[in-house]
């Protein structure tokens, strides 16, 4: 089984890394995720230079099946975040 990152072992991870107290590590975790879902929310792409960029993208209303019933249900257009990883984290996941 892998291993996964966690918003509390990122915080972790800062923390150890800045050689801060947990508690400022988990406030400045909060404040970027903030900020990224509020500049999505207003409808800026977010880019993060090595990393990638996160914006808003449309999925298109379309037609579906219920699996239960099997009756044809309509599902309306909708707004989805999208992230596209930057050429340097591609290379470093290799």
């Amino acid at each position: 089984m892998m291993d996964s990152m966690t918003k509390d072992t990122l915080i972790d991870s800062l923390a150890g890394k800045l050689n801060i107290q947990k508690k400022q590590a988990a406030e400045a975790v909060s404040h970027i995720f903030g900020e990224i879902a509020q500049a999505l929310k207003r409808g800026e792409e977010v880019a993060l230079s090595g990393f990638g960029s996160f914006k808003v993208g449309v999925r298109k209303a379309r037609s579906g099946i219920n699996p239960r019933t099997g009756a044809k249900i309509e599902i309306p257009e909708r707004k989805v975040p999208k992230f596209r990883p930057a050429k340097g984290l591609k290379e470093a996941i290799l």
